[in-house]
């Protein structure tokens, strides 16, 4: 069953908040006291808003999603021909030389802050309201949505303000990491007594009990990048209180839960972003991770992009665990129709009918050997299926084929693989949001959701937890060590089980393999102390561990004096 959106688009894009943070939100709406269940509603799906794709056109999905995973070796966007490249900006993420003025650092703390005044907002809003149950669950509601968005801001920028009311004309000032920390772990304890437990439709993609245990474990288990000081044991009694009482459970097919159809009969999510092609745009992950000559293999209405791809370092060293269906979730190599799938025959000369019926190619035709290959000399290449002619002029059937490798036509300067077909092709594809059918051919959004928070994250942040030595724990009776926390992970998936004793280094391939493409490759490989490593066309130790905090925006800090720059920029 799919979800329903709650989001109240209209008032979202009614409030508008405001990017500067010294600027009273409420001068741009008038408040309405909140009466009935449908009111509160609509007042929290403002926030929902702002989460999943706000006023400014900033997507979760998108850009926030682009800092988190371009910054690393799990997704790269390179220039084809000149394509793809918008002034840089992907190449800058994949290198580490990204600036204060970079656009994307720019829109997503501009989104975040944007989210959370319009947090301050709606608890400004709810404060005259007649005290009620719903006054009071919608108030913790709201309270652990923006120390959601804190986290988020807190983990790419490190130092920052906080602002804890709409009506603050004070620029607010930098505070150190340590302390908004402290900030967000306080303020989600205070309302977790009196926030949801109730895991359905009418719960999904709302902040909940759940959601707030998550998220401390997750600040726990980064405690000691953030913080400096471990919090291991923390983390681990997190885990278990949703281990023990939240009726969440591994869901049997792993491409279930990044589906088209995906939702609340997601049996694992603990939190996800929801979106609809039509009506809460933003997730176009198969846009961007797609290729424009397979999209007839998956009924999709447009040939879609060829821009992002994974390094193939990433893929060949984390994707080794043999059964592991995991694997199945990215393409790579020669591609064929479906078994069983009827091919179109008449579209195809009768001299290649054979070809066809034997292996089932995806082919493309007409295409001539100097579209196929800018750098053709004669030879006929591999992936050619048929060829009308020897020259470089000649029309061809070409079979798709993606190759692992991205090789530079040029130089870093433009970090350009060409525009030609092969080269079109070239990087490894992941289509883990699965290709919907129904996305919305003019924008290309779709209707998966994303999740943040998983059930399957809560059993590897526990078992890392404990391997970095917090004592293990028995939840429902069984003793959980590292080793059955990893295995009840990749018993869903068919892989090989593991063996004790596990090493803590194994648990960054684990969560490699696990959560490719979900917004928590940065954190994990800053964790593991390899944010520094070289990976594709970037070269270890090119830039320093102040990468590992994005810079304040020069717009902020030209309209804050009281912000102060992160090191290094």
């Amino acid at each position: 069953m799919k979800k329903t959106i709650l989001f109240g688009i209209g008032f979202a894009l009614a409030l508008g908040a405001c990017t500067k943070l010294q600027t009273p939100v409420l001068s741009q709406y008038t408040p309405v006291t909140p009466v009935t269940q449908s009111d509160y509603a609509t007042s929290l799906g403002s926030i929902y808003s702002q989460l999943a794709n706000n006023p400014s056109g900033t997507r979760y999905a998108v850009e926030y999603f682009r800092l988190q995973e371009l910054s690393t070796d799990e997704a790269i966007i390179p220039a084809r021909g000149g394509n793809y490249n918008d002034g840089g900006q992907y190449r800058y993420l994949h290198l580490h030389t990204w600036t204060p003025d970079h656009p994307t650092v720019t829109s997503v703390w501009q989104w975040g802050f944007q989210a959370i005044n319009t947090c301050n907002v709606m608890l400004q809003q709810f404060a005259p309201a007649v005290p009620s149950a719903l006054k009071t669950n919608a108030i913790a509601e709201t309270h652990a949505m923006r120390d959601l968005f804190y986290f988020f801001m807190m983990d790419l920028y490190g130092n920052v303000p906080i602002v804890d009311s709409s009506f603050s004309t004070v620029p607010p000032p930098t505070l150190p990491r340590a302390q908004i920390f402290a900030y967000i772990e306080q303020d989600l304890k205070s309302v977790i007594p009196t926030l949801a437990t109730t895991v359905d439709q009418s719960t999904y993609g709302h902040a909940t009990k759940w959601l707030a245990f998550a998220l401390l474990e997750k600040m726990y288990l980064n405690a000691a990048v953030y913080t400096g000081t471990p919090r291991y044991t923390d983390a681990v009694a997190m885990a278990d209180s949703i281990l023990t009482e939240a009726p969440y459970a591994l869901d049997a097919n792993y491409g279930s839960i990044f589906a088209p159809t995906n939702g609340p009969s997601v049996l694992e999510t603990i939190f996800a972003v929801p979106y609809d092609a039509n009506l809460a745009k933003g997730n176009q992950t198969t846009r961007y991770g797609g290729a424009s000559y397979v999209y007839p293999l998956y009924n999709l209405p447009t040939a879609g992009s060829v821009a992002m791809s994974t390094d193939s370092g990433f893929y060949h060293q984390n994707f080794i665990l043999p059964g592991d269906t995991r694997d199945t979730f990215w393409i790579r190599g020669p591609q064929f129709y479906f078994p069983g799938q009827a091919v179109n025959l008449s579209l195809y000369p009768s001299s290649i009918w054979p070809i066809i019926n034997a292996v089932y190619p995806v082919a493309v035709y007409p295409t001539t050997n100097i579209t196929l290959d800018n750098s053709y000399s004669g030879t006929k290449n591999p992936s050619v299926v048929y060829s009308l002619g020897s020259g470089p002029g000649d029309i061809v059937f070409w079979q798709v084929t993606y190759r692992d490798s991205l090789v530079l036509k040029t130089d870093l300067n433009s970090m350009d693989i060409g525009d030609d077909i092969l080269a079109q092709c070239e990087g490894i594809r992941s289509k883990k949001f699965y290709p919907d059918p129904n996305e919305n051919p003019q924008t290309q959004d779709q209707n998966n959701d994303f999740p943040v928070f998983r059930l399957s994250d809560v059993l590897l942040m526990k078992a890392e937890a404990i391997l970095r030595g917090a004592p293990a724990t028995t939840v429902k009776g069984t003793l959980q060590t590292p080793a059955t926390l990893v295995n009840l992970v990749r018993k869903r998936v068919g892989a090989k089980l593991a063996a004790d004793p596990l090493a803590v280094d194994s648990l960054l391939p684990e969560r490699a393999r696990e959560f490719a493409w979900e917004c928590w490759r940065r954190n994990d490989l800053i964790r593991f102390g390899q944010f520094e490593n070289g990976w594709g066309f970037k070269v270890a130790g090119a830039a320093d561990a102040t990468r590992q905090l994005f810079p304040v925006p020069t717009t902020e800090l030209s309209t804050n004096q009281n912000l102060k720059q992160n090191p290094g920029y």
